[in-house]
């Protein structure tokens, strides 16, 4: 009986890549036009990769999920075919790493303007068209760090991560605005450095700061936020609450003067204190309380609770506040696409202006993925887009699955 042949330990090595692993110049030509006045960017007569080039490379990286790190991506770089067709040079590991370290990111926001400025609003609720400022969600969501990344200081010297900082536009559904910092950094902080005049910014009750407020209402923006239950308040007028409203939970819509002693004066106009009752006793069966591995932070999910809204918008229906903060959802679901879907989180990079490089570029994918379909980015939708980058399937069969997805995802 002869012996068996000993497997190998370890990982097996991953299959190499191969030129007709890698299509979809057609697309990517586009955005690597808009790219191009990034080139000279600290040019150097012994530089390899350009600024230009380096965001061409990492944006076929997030639409080719065969190629999964730094490493593949480069390997890629060494077929001639694949250089060709996207007019983009071969680099080496070391060259792709100094680029990181070397490139002004914020060169990028320009560029992310722009193609937001070529985008259509594809949120279709008849009931957002009646307001008359451009609804912006804002939050914040940690991104995974190396210890040996300093500049990422979380919770400790073993623990580490960046946080993105983001202002998704609702109607459009996708990101309007994104700084990184480390996972300490202040969430109001980075809010009050990019506000901007016509937005209706909605928010979790984490960056409730009678100061932010005051800042936003002098942007001249206007702001939903949650607050705590036990926030100093004095009514000046108590609005009646229909029947198909208080259906719907709505405890108390009031018009009041928010702050105690100390800081009454810091927004000197009315706002309104909307309450409503949220009773999901499903949910809290579903998901127990529990401490959760990656942020150590204590998460309770309640199934009967109150959310308390403060507004500076005194005329709108009560039911359209309700409809704005649970539209707040949506930042998370993009994160979650972000993260899960795109990974983006990846280290491609870990210096602080190489990784925030890396989230742009994500960020722009995923405009161009709205911007290529007519709808928001989800994992049926960039599958379909990977498909096509991958060479599976051609431009009429591309359409035509987009097409098919289309009353699916529109009736979500």
């Amino acid at each position: 009986m002869s012996e068996k042949t000993p497997q190998p330990r370890g990982r097996k090595p991953k299959p190499k890549i191969k030129p007709s692993d890698v299509q979809g110049a057609k697309y990517l030509g586009q955005i690597i036009e808009l790219l191009r006045p990034l080139h000279l960017h600290c040019d150097d007569p012994k530089r390899e990769l350009h600024f230009d080039e380096y965001c061409a490379w990492l944006l076929l990286y997030f639409f080719t999920p065969i190629i999964d790190s730094m490493r593949g991506l480069q390997q890629a770089s060494e077929f001639e075919t694949i250089r060709r067709k996207l007019a983009l040079p071969r680099f080496s590991l070391g060259s792709f790493s100094e680029a990181g370290t070397v490139f002004d990111p914020q060169l990028l926001v320009p560029i992310m303007e722009q193609i937001s400025g070529r985008m259509a609003d594809i949120e279709t609720d008849e009931r957002l068209q009646v307001l008359d400022r451009r609804p912006t969600i804002v939050d914040g969501s940690l991104l995974h760090a190396l210890p040996k990344m300093v500049w990422a200081f979380w919770l400790d010297e073993n623990n580490h991560a960046a946080k993105l900082h983001l202002q998704l536009d609702l109607l459009k559904g996708v990101p309007e605005r994104a700084t990184l910092s480390e996972g300490q950094g202040s969430e109001t902080r980075q809010l009050r450095q990019n506000l901007q005049a016509g937005r209706l910014y909605i928010e979790d009750r984490g960056y409730f700061e009678y100061e932010l407020l005051a800042d936003i209402l002098k942007a001249e923006s206007s702001f939903l936020t949650r607050v705590k239950e036990n926030i100093a308040y004095e009514v000046l007028q108590e609005n009646p609450i229909g029947e198909a409203d208080a259906r719907d939970g709505v405890e108390a819509d009031l018009i009041v003067r928010v702050g105690s002693k100390r800081n009454h004066d810091v927004i000197d106009r009315p706002l309104r204190l909307v309450r409503i009752h949220v009773s999901d006793p499903v949910s809290s069966q579903r998901r127990p309380n529990r401490v959760d591995a990656k942020t150590k932070l204590f998460r309770t999910h309640e199934g009967n609770h109150t959310l308390v809204l403060l507004t500076d918008l005194l005329d709108i229906n009560v039911s359209l506040i309700a409809l704005l903060y649970r539209y707040r959802w949506q930042i998370e679901l993009f994160f979650r696409w972000f993260k899960k879907v795109l990974q983006a989180d990846r280290l491609l990079a870990l210096s602080q202006k190489g990784m925030t490089t890396v989230v742009y570029c994500a960020l722009i994918a995923s405009m161009l993925v709205v911007l290529w379909t007519g709808r928001k980015p989800t994992k049926r939708t960039f599958e379909l887009l990977c498909f096509y980058f991958a060479g599976w399937i051609n431009d009429e069969e591309l359409l035509a699955h987009l097409s098919r997805l289309a009353p699916a995802e529109k009736s979500k």
